[in-house]
């Protein structure tokens, strides 16, 4: 064998050990990803010894599913003499529908790598991942639920933790509020400054809603100039302030127009957006309802004159007084 040839040979030995060490040494932790229902692509860890799935307020996996009892069924790690890690165990918990592991409906069962269960119309499939599987599973799941450009949630994310927050709210007896926004002329900004410009100005619109926002309030990008927010835990009151706060903060930016055919740094522009707002439950219990009906308040608003924000309720949005903070 020439030297070249015990070279290459050498390497690639210490090559595969060092595979077959990283290998060994991973930890696999068991995750669920949802391959069917709301929760499409998520990747959910198993990070505590019992973890409940239901439609229950407590249970430690939420599905917003008529066909899913309250604490529909559990997951739970147990150790086992002889084995080097956790043993993970299905249990039905006595639901309605009962719980369904591999096509086959079980009271209890042990899970192996690739399982999958199906409650309802949600299904998962049960994994054990290292951290470089977590991290796939994850960016695969932040590109599917969130907007390219703006990093917001996608319309379909939205509506999908529009429902959960509407049951949740329902339960609790909580209002919550939704924005429909709009930038005006935005037309006027791709055709002065090009595309280019235009698509960094969304991105930084972007940004200021979010930072508008409170940080359990969601934001989303609904597609070419419109924007969506809801708000935990807020009337009418907190609604007009929080929108308030994203109009102003909007009107008074400074947005760079500066591109390749101008360059200038003091290529600077302004634009404006126009909000309406409807209110769970004054306005209505229906999610899909209450977006329409800030929809119809946001063109309200535009037939108003623009960069202006206006209620679905204009009567309700002029007396109410905000609620206690529960939420930061």
């Amino acid at each position: 064998m020439s030297k070249n040839d015990q070279a290459e040979s050498l390497t690639t030995q210490l090559h595969d050990d060092i595979r077959a060490d990283g290998l060994t040494n991973s930890e696999r932790r068991p995750v669920l990803t949802s391959l069917r229902g709301e929760l499409l692509a998520t990747p959910i860890p198993l990070e505590r010894d019992v973890v409940t799935l239901g439609r229950a307020l407590d249970a430690d996996i939420r599905l917003n599913d008529s066909k899913a009892s309250r604490l529909h069924a559990q997951i739970s790690a147990e150790d086992v003499e002889g084995l080097p890690s956790k043993r993970f165990r299905l249990k039905d918990l006595g639901s309605t529908n009962g719980t369904l592991l591999n096509g086959q409906v079980v009271k209890e069962a042990v899970l192996n790598d690739g399982d999958k269960i199906l409650i309802g119309d949600h299904l998962f499939r049960f994994e054990l991942l290292d951290q470089i599987d977590q991290e796939f599973q994850q960016q695969i799941h932040r590109l599917i639920g969130h907007d390219d450009l703006t990093g917001l949630l996608t319309s379909k994310s939205f509506f999908t933790e529009l429902r959960r927050e509407a049951a949740r709210a329902e339960e609790e007896g909580q209002p919550f509020c939704v924005l429909m926004m709009d930038l005006d002329h935005f037309k006027q900004v791709n055709d002065t400054y090009g595309h280019l410009v235009g698509s960094r100005t969304l991105q930084d619109v972007g940004v200021i809603i979010k930072a508008s926002l409170r940080s359990g309030d969601v934001a989303a990008r609904f597609g070419g100039e419109e924007f969506a927010a809801f708000l935990l835990d807020a009337n009418y009151a907190q609604a007009v302030v929080a929108a308030e706060r994203v109009r102003r903060t909007i009107e008074v930016h400074l947005f760079s127009g500066a591109n390749i055919n101008a360059p200038e740094a003091d290529s600077l522009f302004k634009i404006t957006i126009s909000i309406g707002i409807a209110v769970f439950p004054d306005d209505a219990t229906d999610p899909i309802q209450l977006v329409e009906m800030a929809d119809s308040a946001l063109y309200r608003a535009k037939r108003n004159g623009r960069n202006t924000i206006c209620a679905y309720r204009p009567s309700l949005a002029a007396t109410e007084q905000p609620l206690p903070s529960r939420r930061q």
